[in-house]
């Protein structure tokens, strides 16, 4: 699906979301009578410095006014690779960005990340990975690391990691990976009404509780998450 039938079928009774080189911006009206404001990155554009603090702007400035849950539409490169960026500092851009959604989520604004396109490392993680739940549509393509950029960090070769891919979610793209790591919470169907999915979602949220690493262990992901989380948790409660 493209991003302007996502959006009429999210939101049947209207909206005035816009798309402004990459960056998306708007609200829209739920059929249950609210409000939603809806951000995002679209056409596969890589989140720089420019997109982190607009999309930071907006949001700081709508949840100031505004009371509702917000929905964040990802189509994305990367995070923007130039020197530019790098000297700006992107990476507290990015940091940014996601803490203001974590932010918006503890204080009453129910945030969720819609994967309908591509996305990968600092993008995927200011963005999608920090609402509370991240749904995705099918034939989105998400991939922490593309294998090519992680054979050249680990030094293995591209056949050894394609091998690897097969058994484990962690080295594999794909958002059937994603889901079994348990980063994505749910796939919606392109077949159904996506403001009906949205409802429904909305009515049943998960608690603010992150339990990703849960999630991950339950659908053979991530076998070890929970136990490690559950260790770190133990050793901050011991600190305080």
């Amino acid at each position: 699906m493209m991003l302007d039938e996502i959006i009429a079928s999210l939101f049947p009774d209207g909206h005035d979301v816009r798309c402004d080189k990459g960056v998306i911006h708007g609200s829209a009206t739920l059929r249950s009578g609210g409000r939603m404001l809806v951000l995002g990155i679209a056409d596969r554009t890589a989140l720089g410095v420019d997109e982190a603090i607009r999309l930071s702007g907006h949001l700081l400035d709508s949840i100031g006014r505004d009371s509702g849950a917000i929905l964040v539409l990802v189509d994305s490169d990367s995070q923007r690779m130039s020197k530019r960026d790098e000297l700006l500092g992107l990476n507290e851009f990015l940091a940014h960005l996601a803490k203001a959604l974590i932010h918006a989520d503890i204080n009453g604004h129910p945030t969720i990340g819609l994967l309908y396109g591509h996305s990968a490392a600092g993008a995927l993680l200011a963005t999608g990975l920090a609402t509370r739940v991240l749904i995705g549509l099918p034939g989105a393509d998400p991939a922490v690391m593309d294998l090519p950029s992680m054979a050249k960090v680990t030094k293995l070769s591209m056949e050894a990691l394609q091998e690897k891919a097969k058994s484990t979610p962690v080295f594999a793209p794909g958002l059937s990976n994603l889901a079994q790591m348990g980063a994505v919470h749910m796939t919606w169907s392109n077949a159904a009404s996506l403001a009906d999915q949205l409802e429904a979602l909305l009515a049943d949220m998960p608690t603010a509780q992150d339990r990703r690493d849960a999630f991950g262990k339950e659908r053979g992901g991530r076998l070890k998450a929970a136990e490690i989380a559950e260790r770190v948790r133990d050793l901050a409660l011991q600190v305080r």
